[in-house]
């Protein structure tokens, strides 16, 4: 288990210029966290640091797999995840609403890397998170196919191999139908569409 000192870097003491880090992170560093969309992993985080005079710049490269819920499923899925990504650390006493500026009080002394690293890895993982086709929970699928109902946009391997496109146009005679009946409906004319057809 990596201890907690090990995602901190105390910067006062550092020369300016650039400085090299290395970080192993592996399951325990997710089961810490509360609510991890991320169960475990094998991830390597590679930090290039450049201390300036009133800032620091970290260029990180991130790459390794992780287990997580497949979105179809919810079984455990394993994805890859890589990237690069900078962050700046400026020293100052006002909030920044730039998600790579890290604002740092002009007393602080070092840097606590943990939270850093955890949503850089999040924001690795792919947009979609599905195992390979034939690979999800065929139990779970069944459900799903029992208790949801299809949208005509969904992507065939959403909910397994069916195809909407059917359904879509039954959808559409269906409106064709209702249109036709509002028109050769002859039931009794409200008395006030009338008075404001007169209006024309």
């Amino acid at each position: 288990m990596k201890s907690e000192k090990e995602y901190i870097i105390p910067f006062i003491g550092l020369k300016l210029g650039f400085h090299e880090y290395h970080f192993d992170i592996r399951d325990a560093f997710f089961e810490e966290r509360d609510y991890s969309i991320v169960h475990n992993g094998k991830v390597t985080v590679q930090l290039i640091l450049e201390k300036k005079e009133t800032m620091m710049i970290g260029e990180f490269s991130i790459a390794g797999t992780v287990s997580t819920e497949c979105d179809r499923c919810t079984d455990m899925v394993e994805v890859l995840v890589q990237g690069n990504y900078r962050l700046v650390y400026k020293f100052d006493t006002e909030p920044s609403d730039d998600e790579t500026l890290i604002v740092l009080h002009p007393d602080d002394y070092e840097l606590d890397l943990r939270d850093n690293i955890y949503e850089l890895i999040t924001v690795s993982l792919p947009t979609r998170l599905l195992h390979p086709k034939g690979e999800c929970n065929e139990e779970m699928l069944e459900l799903l196919k029992k208790y949801t109902l299809p949208q005509p946009n969904e992507d065939e391997d959403d909910y397994g191999d069916e195809d909407w496109d059917e359904e879509d146009e039954d959808d559409e005679d269906w409106e064709d139908e209702n249109d036709e009946d509002d028109e050769d409906d002859d039931g009794p004319i409200d008395s006030r569409w009338n008075a404001l057809k007169n209006l024309n």
